[in-house]
């Protein structure tokens, strides 16, 4: 037997340098894509706070659930903003639903906090 039939031909596919407008639209859409989670999470926050108010509130009724709730449906949201705003989302995968819903969960966190502390 031969050595060459025991080596294995890697195929590599050739890098393909981006343009900087390519470079400049990718990182245009990373931007748009945590605006929108960030966003989400302000508005979740906001929501939560006028729905629910003080959830430690003597009435009886644990409510706080809901504010998760909430934001799970302003993460699922998220999805149908990015059609709107006619983003590619379909090339997203589970790191980037991973960082979108820390995003909108670290806002709708903090400006659900500062509203009840006012």
């Amino acid at each position: 037997m031969s050595e060459g039939s025991n080596t294995e031909e890697k195929t590599t596919e050739p890098e393909v340098k981006k343009t900087p407008i390519d470079k400049m639209q990718g990182h245009r859409e990373r931007m748009t894509r945590t605006g929108v989670a960030c966003f989400m999470g302000l508005a979740t926050g906001i929501i939560s706070y006028i729905v629910i108010g003080d959830p430690t509130s003597p009435t009886g009724e644990p409510r706080s659930i809901l504010g998760l709730l909430l934001l799970l449906a302003g993460i699922v949201f998220q999805k149908h903003v990015l059609i709107v705003m006619r983003i590619d989302y379909s090339k997203l995968g589970g790191k980037d639903w991973f960082y979108q819903g820390f995003m909108a969960f670290a806002f709708w966190f903090i400006s659900w906090t500062i509203l009840l502390t006012l």
